[in-house]
This record gives structure tokens, sequence and C-alpha cells, in this order.
């Protein structure tokens, strides 16, 4: 009987310690870096015992789901993962903890079309403006990559008034999941936000002179529950041994610290 009572005194004690040591942590995370951390979260859970928990939003702008607004309204996340510049401005408001920011990945911008159109020709600047100046409608995103488009890609083609006027800015939304409903023939946003959804053809990435590239970047939260699980997430996403599944999901290396 003793040896009974002291195996399951054991047993709690085992399953208290256990208790103790996973958790749930948080993430609130913007589109562009969801794919990779959904492939590599089984085998981090496996590794840590943690659970990751996914908190998805835009990476700026006015929707109540952007993660800046979120975050203002004391949501709770332990860590963010986001559009680097977007970062800075948490870092400047002190919603992330200082020292805590590290860099994830670089996105270049793509186009997609609804699965079955026919696919047009962006490989170079007469290529691209073209393909513009012929679509009946255009969607870009309401962060980083729309933002380009919107203020630079249309003027620097020198086709601001005739594209602008047939472009539409796609809030919250995947731009992609859009098109594939026929509302845009076509669709420019971070390459690792088109590869997911169904329903539509990747056409490519952006001619070189004329991409623009995002950076990802991870912080702790300024009022994180778990901190120290918090930083070792953005350890392992930042490792050497995570890079593959990333560069898989239309993410590029990170080459500098800072863009």
């Amino acid at each position: 009987m003793t040896f009974y009572r002291s195996c399951i005194a054991a047993l709690i004690a085992f399953s208290a310690s256990t208790a103790a040591v996973a958790q749930d942590v948080t993430v609130m995370i913007s589109g562009g870096f969801k794919a990779a951390l959904e492939k590599l979260a089984p085998a981090y859970e496996a590794k840590s015992g943690d659970r990751i928990v996914l908190v998805s939003g835009p990476s700026m702008g006015k929707t109540p789901q952007a993660i800046p607004n979120r975050l203002a309204r004391g949501e709770h996340a332990d860590v963010t993962i986001m559009v680097g510049t977007a970062l800075e401005q948490l870092e400047r408001d002190r919603l992330v903890a200082t020292g805590s920011r590290v860099e994830l990945a670089d996105s270049p911008i793509g186009v997609v079309v609804k699965k079955g159109a026919p696919v047009p020709l962006i490989g170079t600047d007469a290529e691209l403006r073209q393909t513009l100046l012929a679509a009946s409608t255009i969607a870009y995103s309401d962060s980083a990559s729309g933002r380009y488009v919107e203020t630079q890609l249309f003027k620097t083609l020198g086709i601001e008034q005739q594209a602008g006027a047939k472009a539409q800015k796609v809030e919250r939304i995947p731009v992609a999941e859009e098109v594939a409903k026929g509302k845009y023939a076509l669709g420019f946003q971070q390459v690792s936000e088109l590869l997911p959804v169904p329903g539509v053809t990747f056409v490519g990435k952006l001619p070189d002179n004329l991409q623009y590239i995002t950076r990802f970047a991870g912080a702790v939260t300024q009022r994180a529950d778990h901190p120290a699980r918090a930083k070792a997430l953005l350890a392992y996403l930042s490792s050497a041994q995570a890079q593959q599944v990333i560069i898989s999901t239309g993410l590029q290396p990170v080459r500098a610290q800072r863009p």
C-alpha cells in the first residue's frame, strides 16, 4: 500500500511539474511570416513542450485587427512578428521590450492571377507596365508592399494615373483570396503571403530593379507573460536549422541586420 501511494504521489508530482514547464506562447503575427511559423511550429512544440498560439493581424493600417492597434488596446501576446519598419514604431511606443528585436527574413513582392486566367508577362519594366495597363482591376495590400505599389511602383513606371484609377487597397484580407474569388485581375503582395492561397496562379516576382524587399522581425512584447520562452522561440526562428523551411515559403535569408 505504501509503495502504491508513493507511485501515485510521484505521478501527481510529475504531472504538476510538466504542466508548470509547458506554457502557451502567444504570437501576434502578420501574414508574411505566418506560413513559415505554421510549418516550424510542430517541431518547436515537440522540442520545447510549449504550445504556440497564433493571433493574426496586419503589421499596420487602421483596422482593429492590426497588430499595433491590438497591442495599444492591451491585447495579450508574448511575441510579435511583423514588418520591421512597423516594429520600429512599436519600439518607440515601448510596446515591445527594449533590445529584444530579432531579424528573421526578407520578403520580395510578387504577382498572382486567378487560377485558369492567362499568365501575363512581368519580367521586364516594359512587360510589367503593359500588363498593368491591360489589367481590368488591380489589388494590393494595406501593408508595406501595398504602400510601395501605391506610392512608388506605378509612378516609377509612368502610369500613376492609369493604374491608380483601377487599383484598390485590400484591407486585412490576403490579396490572393480576393483574386481567387475573381474580384481583381491582378494581385500584388509579398510572395510569402501569395503562395499559400489556393485558387490563384503565382506569376512571379517583380523585376529586380523594381523590387521592394520587406523585412520581417520579431520582438518580445512589453507585457509578455513568458518573456524567456518568447526569446527562445525567436532564437529558434532565426537559427540556421529553421532557414530551409523559411525559404520554402517564399522568404529570403536576412542579408543585413537592419535594411
